[in-house]
């Protein structure tokens, strides 16, 4: 798909938006932008929610903000991000919305500000894909309401802007998981958010659609939190990236000053070299193998060549081989 983003991290010489900026055609589907603050926001299940999937979180996105949420599978950022959407109510704790309490927002109201694509979203329920975003206009419909041409605009753009747009008249319970994942971001878009709220967006996608999703995210007006798996996609979209372990934020700020060796080691477990590239300015985080399976694989490749040696000229292969040992074709 063709992406226009807003936000370029390295502009191109010449005419067209700069940083922070945002043409017309940008700004129809996704033209505001909220802060977002939590306040030592808990959620705890069992007895008494004595256990905490999220414990005492702080966390703050500016308006238009990019905002990244990462840790190790079960760290709590899939519970924090349904919080945040109202999918889930904090067991204590606050979110503000533009310094609103969400907890005194209805539904429907905290609808037009938030749109959310959530990592577990159901099926189609026999919608086409067109049907399926255009569904991102209830919560600025009355009930009764059916779709306008302005609607109609919407869900075009958000289809084209996704790269969806040859996806409209098939069944969303047809789709691949990738072709999924981009109809459910279209019909967040068309909810005009002034939050948007994304849990592992780049799932089921190709390394193409990856970052061509997340450029368009980065360049919409609205802020942006997204949990994300990627440390390098994080580290090039994001503007800050908060760190969950055990539920509980344990580093958070740009990414630079995030992502470091010693924190990989200590909330993933794993070794790395982290360095800034090149090409982008980002930090770019290379894994390395555990020390054990280093040393294990340099045992096997030393016993490999004390074998080859021990062989001897009869386990010569033809390359080494006599006159007498020539191979005929």
């Amino acid at each position: 798909m063709t992406v226009t983003t807003g936000t370029q991290r390295q502009p191109e010489p010449g005419p067209g938006p700069g940083p922070g900026q945002h043409t017309e055609a940008e700004g129809r589907t996704a033209n505001r932008a909220a802060g977002l603050r939590a306040l030592k926001v808990s959620y705890g299940v069992g007895e008494r929610a004595r256990h905490l999937l999220v414990d005492g979180v702080d966390l703050e996105a500016a308006p238009g903000e990019t905002i990244g949420v990462v840790g190790p599978n079960g760290s709590g950022k899939t519970t924090l991000l349904r919080c945040v959407y109202g999918t889930l109510s904090p067991t204590s704790g606050q979110l503000l919305l533009d310094g609103r309490d969400m907890t005194g927002m209805s539904t429907k109201e905290r609808a037009r500000s938030v749109a959310a694509v959530p990592q577990d979203a159901g099926g189609g329920f026999g919608l086409t894909v067109q049907q399926a975003v255009a569904m991102g206009r209830s919560p600025h419909k009355r009930f009764w309401e059916g779709d306008t041409a302005r609607d109609a605009a919407y869900v075009r753009e958000a289809l084209e802007r996704t790269g969806a747009t040859e996806l409209a008249e098939r069944r969303v319970d047809e789709l691949s998981g990738g072709e999924r994942q981009r109809v459910l971001v279209a019909r967040a878009l068309v909810q005009e958010p002034a939050l948007l709220v994304l849990d592992e967006p780049t799932n089921h996608l190709d390394v193409r659609y990856q970052w061509e999703l997340l450029a368009l995210v980065d360049g919409l007006a609205a802020t942006s939190v997204l949990a994300l798996h990627d440390l390098n996609l994080a580290a090039y979209f994001c503007d800050r990236i908060y760190v969950l372990d055990a539920g509980r934020v344990v580093k958070g700020g740009p990414p630079a000053e995030v992502l470091t060796e010693e924190m990989l080691a200590e909330v993933y477990g794993v070794r790395a070299e982290v360095s800034v590239h090149p090409a982008t300015g980002a930090p770019t985080v290379v894994y390395l193998p555990p020390t054990a399976a280093v040393r294990a694989k340099s045992v096997r490749a030393e016993s490999a060549r004390a074998e080859s040696s021990q062989a001897g000229p009869s386990q010569a292969g033809p390359s080494q081989a006599g006159p007498s040992q020539a191979v005929h074709r």
